[in-house]
């Protein structure tokens, strides 16, 4: 096993661990750990609520989930040499839940959860449509997902890293939150917000000394978004294998990682889409020197994807246009289009048995392909969602015998409480 370079101890909260590590961006966040390039090594990670959601048969928890506390990444780590215009190689090497723990109270030990945020919380993908708080709990046996609220599916775990990323220069850091706050002027009582500003209230900021926390809190970004240093991109596709290529804007690089999903879906859809654990994650890391400029990667990583993803071979796929549920013609609007194609699809499960909660559910958790397959065809974008038939314990194709009726069970716990 590599060395564990930042250890996290289950039985302690963030707050509390011999290395801190932070939930936010800002350059002057000191970093915890160094390492060389050519090393490989070891990062614990915590589940991205750090414990906050349980393993149960409530929504309460995701109803009030903490998200001002959000993400807890493990970081920073430096590299000895990087310099600002350099790209750092990043092989994720291994990666799953948290090591030889299969039972226990925190997602990675034995489980992980996928969550509908309410409106007034955070929202999601098809907010209009599923306003209120939902939770799904998923067991993992070996590398398969099954869940007693999703009944008749099983899949193979695509596991990644929902947040990795490199810190921002001031610069970079002046330029997110200026168009952010621009963005959140043009509607500023919208709900679910349209940007995230900084908040200083929970705050993690690692080793920062404490005469600098106000400073840095107030002007540090959130990590909900991507952006150019990578940061929340839920790329379902940076699984073992993979190799990444991060531009560097500040002396060391100052990689930071967290958020590992058990499995997702092209998009995220629910937002808390992904099956969220927490767990491990071991990486080698290299240098171009140079390499920015050299490969015109001058924001947003490139990447080689790995080649572990689960072989699915036959698929029913849903298509959606840019077309408003009443009727409004959008113009190439590709987020409208995945939208539809998404809410058709939820419309077929729900012929089997399932409730449109536990299909949305299905759509976040399950390692469905999400296309955009028509940008160019006024007025229409084109967009279309592959759910792997093989999932189902039952044949989902239409056929002349109707469709099969599942049991759904006791369904997808809703949160008691809604505004």
């Amino acid at each position: 096993m590599p060395d564990v370079v930042f250890p996290l101890d289950s039985t302690k909260s963030f707050t509390d661990q011999k290395l801190i590590g932070h939930n936010r961006w800002h350059p002057d966040i000191p970093a915890q750990v160094r390492v060389r390039p050519g090393d490989t090594f070891r990062v614990d990670c915590r589940e991205w609520f750090d414990g906050a959601i349980h393993n149960d048969d409530s929504a309460e928890d995701i109803l009030n989930a903490p998200l001002n506390s959000v993400h807890v990444l493990s970081g920073p780590i430096a590299v000895e040499g990087a310099k600002p215009g350099d790209l750092l190689i990043v092989d994720i090497v291994d990666l799953g839940p948290i090591p030889q723990e299969d039972r226990g109270p925190l997602a990675g030990q034995g489980w992980g959860y996928t969550g509908i945020f309410a409106r007034e919380n955070g929202g999601g993908f098809l907010t209009d449509q599923f306003p209120d708080a939902y939770k799904v709990i998923w067991d993992f046996q070996g590398q398969t997902a099954t869940s007693r609220h999703v009944p008749g599916v099983s899949f193979t775990g695509i596991v990644h890293p929902g947040l990795m990323g490199t810190a921002p220069s001031a610069e970079l850091l002046d330029r997110w939150n200026g168009r952010e706050r621009a963005l959140i002027a043009t509607d500023p009582e919208r709900v679910p917000p349209l940007a995230l500003p900084p908040e200083p209230q929970d705050a993690i900021l690692g080793s920062l000394p404490k005469g600098e926390y106000a400073r840095v809190a107030g002007e540090a970004a959130r990590t909900a978004p991507p952006r150019e240093n990578g940061g929340n991109q839920d790329i379902k596709n940076l699984t073992k294998g993979t190799r990444i290529f991060y531009p560097v804007y500040v002396d060391g690089a100052n990689l930071s990682v967290g958020d590992l999903h058990f499995s997702q879906g092209d998009g995220e859809i629910t937002f808390c889409g992904a099956i969220e654990m927490g767990g491990f994650i071991d990486l080698h890391v290299d240098l171009i020197r140079g390499g920015m400029e050299t490969y015109g990667v001058g924001e947003n990583a490139i990447f080689m994807p790995g080649n572990t993803d689960p072989q699915y071979s036959q698929w029913l796929a849903f298509s959606g246009t840019s077309v408003t549920l009443d009727g409004e013609q959008r113009y190439l609007d590709s987020h409208l289009s995945y939208q539809r194609a998404c809410l058709h699809a939820i419309d077929y499960l729900t012929k089997f048995g399932y409730t449109p909660e536990q299909a949305y559910m299905i759509l976040g958790a399950a390692p469905i392909e999400g296309r955009l397959s028509g940008v160019v065809d006024i007025p229409n974008s084109c967009s279309t969602v592959y759910l792997p038939t093989a999932i189902f314990d039952f044949d989902i194709r239409p056929s002349a015998d109707g469709p099969h009726q599942i049991d759904p069970g006791q369904g997808v716990p809703r949160a008691s409480f809604q505004d």
